[in-house]
């Protein structure tokens, strides 16, 4: 056979296998789904996998979860597609869209027919501070849990409302602030080892299902503006018809009476379709808690900061109309 003749039949074959390769799958077949840590892995586990499980048999696509020790780990995992689709909170879920192509398809709906939640703040039910100003007065003595710096109702609005507004630093002006998720700082307000902390308010109600006794040791002394329900986030370059399933799922999750008894678990009662403008009024917040430490800030030149206070006036500006766009 000489060369030319070798050359055409290597070319026949090098066809015929490309006709007979099988195609190439373009669909997902299996997914990490991420789960921030508001409480310990272990129950968060328990918690989901009946919903996880369900959503495997649904889909027909692998289902893997992710946990990880803060936040953080969820949204650098999805950054890294080490993570597909993830439960957030709303300011980790901007973390996300913002740094790890991450965007919202749904959020979740609270048990009690609300599609929003709040931060609140906790004392022992024998500490003598009954109120905010109670806590503010008091707080060169106190022993401060703070939630995780990427948690909405344990870090961001508690840190604008109750702290900035009053021109409180909770990580300077308390006695000694620690940071932990939900469970660990209600836990450690019942059991006496805080004086006081910022939590979620269904991190409460997920208490008095799981542990009635401490949570009959706490008192409320503050509750936020309502913060809109936890959003469910996948990656954007998922493929379409991974996301036509999960959002099919998600959509019609929680009709039947086995199915709601599920989420009952979680303090949820099902999702409902969302996007990327539920999280505006997060980067309005960031965006004020940036402007207030711009201007207490005694260190930058009067030029200096009334150049970026007009940035910052101009981009909350911006911010408020997409806000009342979306209404």
């Amino acid at each position: 056979m000489n060369r030319r003749t070798l050359f055409a039949y290597t070319a026949l074959l090098a066809t015929t296998a490309a006709l007979w390769s099988p195609p190439v799958l373009a669909q997902s077949r299996e997914l990490n789904f991420g789960f921030i840590s508001t409480e310990s892995s272990a129950n968060l586990k328990s918690a989901w996998q009946p919903l996880l499980e369900d959503l495997q048999k649904s889909t027909g696509i692998k289902v893997t979860a992710f946990f990880a020790p803060d936040y953080a780990g969820v949204i650098e995992a999805m950054r890294f597609n080490k993570v597909q689709v993830a439960w957030m909170g709303n300011k980790s879920a901007m973390e996300a869209v913002d740094r790890a192509q991450g965007e919202v398809f749904a959020k979740v709906t609270q048990a009690d027919g609300n599609q929003g939640y709040w931060g609140l703040m906790i004392v022992h039910k024998d500490s003598p501070y009954r109120t905010l100003d109670d806590v503010l007065k008091a707080r060169a003595n106190l022993n401060l849990g703070f939630g995780d710096p990427n948690s909405t109702s344990g870090s961001l609005v508690p840190g604008y409302y109750a702290f900035a507004q009053n021109k409180v630093d909770p990580t300077r002006d308390f006695k000694r602030m620690v940071r932990a998720n939900h469970e660990t700082n209600i836990l450690a307000v019942a059991n006496k080892q805080l004086d006081v902390a910022t939590v979620s308010s269904d991190g409460v109600d997920r208490m008095k299902m799981k542990m009635p006794e401490k949570a009959a040791e706490l008192r409320e002394v503050w509750r936020s503006p309502l913060i809109s329900s936890d959003p469910m986030v996948w990656r954007k370059d998922l493929d379409a018809d991974s996301k036509a399933k999960l959002a099919e799922f998600f959509a019609g999750y929680g009709r039947d009476a086995r199915e709601k008894d599920i989420p009952k678990t979680l303090t949820l009662a099902g999702f409902v379709k969302s996007d990327n403008r539920q999280l505006l009024p997060i980067r309005q917040l960031e965006l004020a808690k940036e402007r207030n430490k711009v201007e207490g800030d005694a260190n930058l030149a009067a030029d200096e900061k009334a150049r970026k206070l007009q940035d910052l006036d101009k981009r909350l500006d911006d911010l408020g109309r997409q806000v009342a766009a979306a209404k």
